[in-house]
């Protein structure tokens, strides 16, 4: 049941309570009803057992005549399966009368068969009969002194038991089929129907942060409007969290900023001495490591709020018409190749500081062409989200694996001639990272160096 969902999971735990509960009950239902047979079939074989006591203690009518007053024809008629036996056991030879019905057969004494007398004074069990059909039968020993002793039998078909609880059986199994069917069909229906608040707030939190929602909206009952409640205020307390995170982040960039702009004004306005070019130097890159740590906080507070969405085509359009106007000089055409479905799981402002680092990366380094594809991958696994891949290649003279490895490390360059603090490729990694995306660098098509941006999408 690993992985299955919760309804799943109810329906089967009901579905095995129920068919347990059914069958106990079925079990339970048959044996009373067989020991009622029994029983019912048992109060007639002791009528017809103290009527035959009754004419062998007084034995008014002639021989011939005797025996008459059983009132079954069944007696009558050979081997029917009923069948009385009497037999005068204090002779040497025992004497034996019998019905019509058991011709030259006998009956089995209980006895035999391991037989207990009850309270009663009779025994009562199961035997097999002349035509090997199943007889339930009822003996008692009788002692009338003088007159003699004797052993009274009486027997009756089983099968009248049987066939009695075998079509109570069957009676009981269709009503209970019908049943389970009826108790499986309105448990599924509860449990689809009473967990329909749950699956609206598991849908409507993927909405959440999936950027397409903001809060959990609508009425849900009573025993899930706490929930959505709680999930709400979480959000909220979540947004205020990061809303204050962000403006320490920014009163630090002031705080840190402003003696740094002291520190550069001071190593500016004394350039004749030796200390001041190193100073600035410094302080430029002090500078850049406090703007690129800056900006990582400020992103890692972002992401941890529920993700907007960004559409990608429109973005990347303003940064190529953006690069071509900085590197207009130069005269690199930029093309744009962007899948219209295309969606960013973040805020805008991010995806165009990775993507727009990359293209001027390109830029920098292309004889005269960039080419910039934006595709929409499928999700790796079941309930996973879209990924973006937004691969930017450029003609210019490409980079050896080596130099792949440098270049991206914190403010690397390859190239001192080229404008650059050698941070940007290392701010595209760190920030594709805190939204759970990667950087692969590699060879062009076209002949330069392939950049391989994959990010979340929706």
């Amino acid at each position: 049941m690993r992985g299955s969902s919760l309804a799943n999971r109810l329906f089967l735990s009901a579905t095995a309570w129920l068919v347990v509960i059914l069958a106990v009950t079925g079990f339970v239902l048959s044996s009373v009803y067989r020991d009622a047979t029994e029983r019912a079939f048992d109060r007639r074989l002791n009528l017809y057992l103290r009527t035959l006591i009754a004419e062998v203690a007084t034995p008014d009518e002639p021989a011939d005549r005797q025996f008459q007053s059983l009132g079954e024809p069944l007696f009558e008629l050979p081997l029917s399966g009923w069948y009385w036996q009497i037999t005068r056991t204090d002779q040497e030879k025992p004497e034996t009368r019998a019905s019509r019905s058991l011709w030259d057969k006998k009956l089995p004494k209980l006895e035999d068969a391991g037989a207990e007398l009850t309270a009663a004074g009779i025994r009562i069990g199961y035997v097999d009969g002349p035509e090997g059909q199943t007889l339930r039968m009822v003996e008692r020993p009788v002692d009338l002194g003088a007159d003699g002793k004797y052993l009274v039998s009486v027997a009756g078909d089983a099968a009248e038991i049987f066939d009695e609880t075998r079509g109570f059986d069957l009676y009981l199994g269709v009503t209970f089929t019908g049943l389970g069917i009826v108790l499986l069909l309105t448990t599924i229906f509860q449990v689809r129907f009473g967990l329909a608040p749950l699956k609206r707030i598991s849908e409507a939190i993927a909405d959440i942060r999936s950027g397409r929602a903001e809060r959990l909206e609508g009425e849900f009952p009573v025993e899930i409007a706490p929930l959505a409640r709680e999930t709400n205020a979480l959000i909220d307390a979540n947004r205020e969290i990061v809303e204050r995170a962000r403006t320490h982040v920014g009163n630090l960039a002031h705080a840190i900023k402003t003696p740094l702009s002291v520190i550069v004004n001071e190593a500016s306005a004394h350039r004749s001495e030796s200390i001041s070019g190193k100073v600035l130097e410094q302080a430029g890159v002090m500078r850049d490591q406090v703007a690129h740590h800056l900006e990582r906080a400020r992103i890692a507070a972002r992401v941890t709020v529920v993700a907007t969405v960004t559409e990608v085509a429109p973005a990347i359009e303003a940064l190529r018409r953006t690069m071509e106007k900085i590197h207009r000089d130069r005269g690199i055409a930029i093309e744009v190749k962007a899948d219209a479905r295309a969606k960013f799981r973040g805020e805008r402002q991010d995806l165009e500081e990775m993507v727009g680092n990359l293209v001027d990366n390109a830029c920098k380094w292309a004889a005269s062409q960039v080419l910039v594809a934006v595709l929409v991958e499928q999700p790796p696994e079941p309930g996973a989200g879209h990924r973006l891949l937004i691969v930017v290649d450029d003609d210019g003279r490409g980079l050896s694996e080596e130099e792949r490895a440098k270049v991206a490390r914190r403010g690397q360059r390859l190239d001192e001639s080229k404008p650059g603090s050698g941070l940007g490729l290392a701010i595209v990694v760190d920030l594709a990272g805190l939204y759970g995306g990667s950087l692969k660098l590699g060879s062009a098509p076209i002949g330069g160096l392939r950049a391989e941006l994959a990010l979340p999408g929706v």
